[in-house]
């Protein structure tokens, strides 16, 4: 759960400075957040949730 939403809020800092810094424009912003809302519906989300929990387990076992 604290995953989810700090890899949210993430994700929406990241689009709001590429809104701000001119890179990616209204448009296309909004058009991949529904994008992203339908996707959660579909059959693949539990898949989509398995991969990224997956990649954030291995970048939390790389020691330093």
């Amino acid at each position: 759960m604290t995953l989810n939403i700090s890899l949210v809020l993430l994700l929406g800092i990241v689009l709001v400075v590429l809104i701000r810094g001119g890179t990616l424009k209204a448009g296309p912003a909004i058009v991949s957040v529904l994008f992203g809302f339908f996707l959660a519906s579909t059959s693949m989300a539990p898949d989509i949730n398995r991969f990224v929990s997956g990649v954030t387990d291995m970048i939390g076992q790389i020691q330093f």
